[in-house]
Parts: C-alpha cells; sequence; structure tokens
C-alpha cells in the first residue's frame, strides 16, 4: 500500500512590523532615502495630529499597507502586464483555492462575499483560516481594499485542506479539488505541494494526482507551484505541478530575476527512484514564473501577527498571482471557459499561447528549466489570443 504523501507550505509570511526592516534590508537606495523622509515626515504629522487626537487614540483602526508594498505591488503589476489591462476583473469566471481557508473579516475583503465554503480539516459551516496561508493567497486575487486584487471580480470559492499547522493529507487536498470541481469551478489554484506519487507522468498511484487529471479532463485549469526547494533541489518540481497538463508556477523578483527558492524541474525524464517520461512542450516544468519575492499580501487575524498587511516569498505566492491573471483571460475569452471546452482542447490552446507569448529572459530562446517560457504576460496573451 502507498502511503499519503503529506502536502506542505514552506512559504515565509511576515508581517508589515517584519517587513519595514525587511525593506532596508533588500530595498535599494532610493527607497531607504523615501523611507527615512516619509517616516520623519510622518512622525511630524503624527504628532501634530495627537494634539487634537489623543482622546480618541484608542479607536483609531488598523493603519492600510505601507508605502513599500504599494510600490512592490506595482511593480510587479507592471512586471507581468497587468496594469495594461482595463475593464476586466475575472467577473464571470469561477475560482476556487484550495488552502487554509480565508479571513473574511479582513479590510481587504470588505463588502465582498464567497461563492462557496468548505471545510475539510475541522467541518466548521463559515469561513475561517488559523493558518493564514489561505488568506494570503485570496488576497492576492481577490483584495478590494489597500492592496488590489487581479482579479477581485471572480466567484471565488473556498476549500479549507490546510491545517493550522500549514500541512494538509493528500486525501484531504484530493477531495477538495474533487468538490472545487462539483462546483463547476473555471480554475483551481493550489499554492501547495509535496512528493510526486509512484509513476507521475506515466500511471499514477496518487489520490491527488488522478483528481487533478480528472479535473483538467472537464477542461479545468489547474494552477500549482512549483515548490520552493531551490536552494536545496530535489532534482524536480512538486506534484501537483509536475502533472502534464497543470499550469506549473516558478517564481522571480521585482527585477525579473530567478527567486532563488525557486524550484527547478527535471524535462529529461528518469527511471529512478520514481519513473517519469520526458516531457515536451507545450508542457516542460515550470510552464511560467510569477512574482516570488516580498509579495504584497493580508495577513489574517489571530496568527500571531501584530498587522493586516505585511508580504510573502514563495512561489505559493506566484501561483495565486497566475491565477488571477488567467481568469482574466478568460473572462476577456469566454469560450475558453471549461463548459465551453471539449475535454482538454482549450487548456492545450492556452498552453500553446503561454509557450508562445511568455517574457524570456535576455538571450533566453527556449524553454528553460528554472524560467519556464517566461514571465506569465496576462496583457501580451489577452493581445495574442484577441
Amino acid at each position: 500500500m502507498v502511503k499519503s504523501k503529506w502536502i506542505e507550505m514552506e512559504e515565509e509570511i511576515v508581517d508589515e512590523k517584519e517587513q519595514t526592516f525587511a525593506s532596508a534590508n533588500y530595498g535599494d537606495a532610493f527607497l531607504m532615502v523615501t523611507a527615512i523622509v516619509t517616516i520623519l515626515i510622518a512622525l511630524l504629522l503624527i504628532s501634530i495630529s495627537l494634539v487634537y487626537l489623543l482622546p480618541g487614540v484608542g479607536n483609531i483602526g488598523s493603519a492600510g499597507p505601507s508605502g513599500a508594498l504599494i510600490t512592490w505591488e506595482n511593480e510587479y503589476r507592471e512586471i507581468t502586464g497587468l496594469d495594461e489591462i482595463q475593464d476586466l476583473d475575472g467577473t464571470g469566471v469561477i475560482l476556487c483555492i484550495v488552502d487554509s481557508g480565508i479571513d473574511m473579516k479582513h479590510p481587504g475583503f470588505e463588502g465582498m462575499e464567497i461563492y462557496g465554503w468548505k471545510d475539510f480539516v475541522n467541518q466548521q459551516s463559515e469561513p475561517y483560516d488559523d493558518e493564514g496561508h489561505g488568506t494570503a493567497m485570496a488576497g492576492i486575487v481577490v483584495s478590494n481594499n489597500g492592496l488590489m486584487g487581479n482579479a477581485p471580480g471572480v466567484s471565488l470559492l473556498v476549500a479549507k485542506a490546510i491545517s493550522s499547522e500549514g500541512t494538509g493529507s493528500d486525501q484531504m487536498i484530493s477531495e477538495s479539488v474533487d468538490w472545487c470541481v462539483i462546483n463547476n469551478a473555471d480554475i483551481i489554484s493550489l499554492s501547495l505541494g509535496g512528493a510526486q506519487g509512484f509513476g507521475s507522468g506515466i500511471f499514477t498511484t496518487d489520490s491527488l494526482e488522478r483528481s487533478v487529471e480528472q479535473a483538467l479532463d472537464q477542461g479545468i485549469y489547474v494552477v500549482a507551484a512549483a515548490g520552493n526547494d531551490g536552494e536545496d533541489d530535489d532534482g524536480d518540481v512538486e506534484s501537483p505541478g509536475s502533472v502534464e497538463d497543470v499550469i506549473c508556477v516558478g517564481g522571480i523578483t521585482r527585477n525579473g530575476q530567478v527567486w532563488k527558492g525557486s524550484s527547478v524541474g527535471d524535462n529529461n525524464g528518469r527511471l529512478w527512484p520514481n519513473p517519469i517520461l520526458p516531457r515536451n512542450n507545450p508542457d516542460m516544468k515550470p510552464e511560467v514564473v510569477g512574482p516570488a519575492q516580498e509579495v504584497p499580501i493580508l495577513m489574517a487575524s489571530g496568527i500571531s501577527n501584530e498587522n493586516w498587511w505585511g508580504w510573502s516569498s514563495g512561489t505559493s505566492a506566484a501561483t495565486a498571482w497566475i491565477s488571477g491573471s488567467l481568469a482574466l483571460l478568460l473572462e476577456n475569452n469566454p469560450e475558453l471557459q471549461h463548459e465551453n471546452s471539449q475535454g482538454r482542447d482549450s487548456i492545450n490552446e492556452v498552453k500553446d499561447l503561454i509557450m508562445f507569448n511568455s517574457e524570456m529572459q535576455e538571450g533566453q530562446t527556449e524553454h528553460d528549466n528554472y524560467y519556464g517560457y517566461g514571465i506569465f504576460r496576462i496583457d501580451v496573451l489577452i493581445d495574442a489570443k484577441s
């Protein structure tokens, strides 16, 4: 009997207090000077304001995201082409996030209702997030206050399959994927990963990979993280990103370079220890790269953080970013949505679009085992399909 693997999320999620120090470490000299000047001005304004507002200080709500977070968000929107998109917000597209849940009390979700919720961990009927990762990923897609999600108009399904410890069983996540399918999702976003099932890519003993294959057969797009073991790489992307027609997402920094933790794809195939067939275009792994270093996120309440906003580094964030961006393409081209597709035809068409229309590195002419076919450029994809 094959044991179920455990799925883990090894992301760095940092709240805004910690992010102040990270900004000093990673920002360039201009940002540092700007931040210092901004802080001095802010302190002056605060000291003046307190003279008049001191009696009501205890009623002041949480501040919004810092200037650094907004700057980083804008930089990533530019590098992925989101800043070129107008009049598209994902409306009419159903996107399902399988993760640790969602904190609907967050001000970034102000006035929002989710399309569906299912708790596979604790069977609670109301949405919650006791780990924080799911709220961060959902915010990348649908935040409508402070930070701006890249597809705030999608109909959002949320399946909780990750526990408060940040892990989930293969079977539980498999059932969550099945639930997304039953609820008519167009896109399933999996910001998680684990060991590949035996025979992955040939035949598989893995329940999650089988569920993913069944979703793909219905024309549902599955977007999954490449993994975060780039500094101690095991030789291939994680499952289910390793499945052939899944869109597997690696990570980049704000200057477009490969994020140091992003996992490499093994596209030559192997016999041992786990047989994998050689991969061919447009299914070489990872297919694309997206924002993965210090990506602005929402922070769930009640999990030891002090702020509503922070940042995350990891291919999980890149996966959520690409999932939301893909929803814009499906809104613009509803014929690509799964109900209008014959089996995997639309998935194959979109993967061809990705292969020919992603932004490669300077000097890159073909798939790269870290950089994929390039940065996912939603503006270029939409133009190519128009």
